[in-house]
């Protein structure tokens, strides 16, 4: 799967949980900025990890942990890469 692909789910499913549409959202926007409250995080992760077929290492009680660095677009794309990457090698 290419990251352009990944970013499109990212930003689909991301803007599904701010009920906007995905072109309201930049590929480089921070999820702080976008105003995504702490259970659209885990309801966001979970999407991901059925998607991508992947389990994101994420603690809603510590959001900055390094395992899994969900503050932008861009990073979340990068882990769920590193994922994907790490189920197949």
């Amino acid at each position: 799967m290419e990251r352009a692909e990944i970013e499109a789910f990212v930003i689909a499913i991301l803007a599904k949980q701010l009920l906007l549409a995905p072109g309201e959202i930049a590929p480089d926007a921070r999820i702080d900025d976008l105003g995504l409250d702490s259970l659209g995080k885990v309801e966001a992760i979970f999407a991901m990890e059925e998607r991508f077929g992947i389990h994101v290492p994420f603690n809603a009680n510590e959001p900055d942990q390094p395992d899994f660095d969900f503050s932008s677009v861009p990073s979340i794309v990068a882990g769920v890469l590193r994922l994907i990457d790490q189920k197949t090698a």
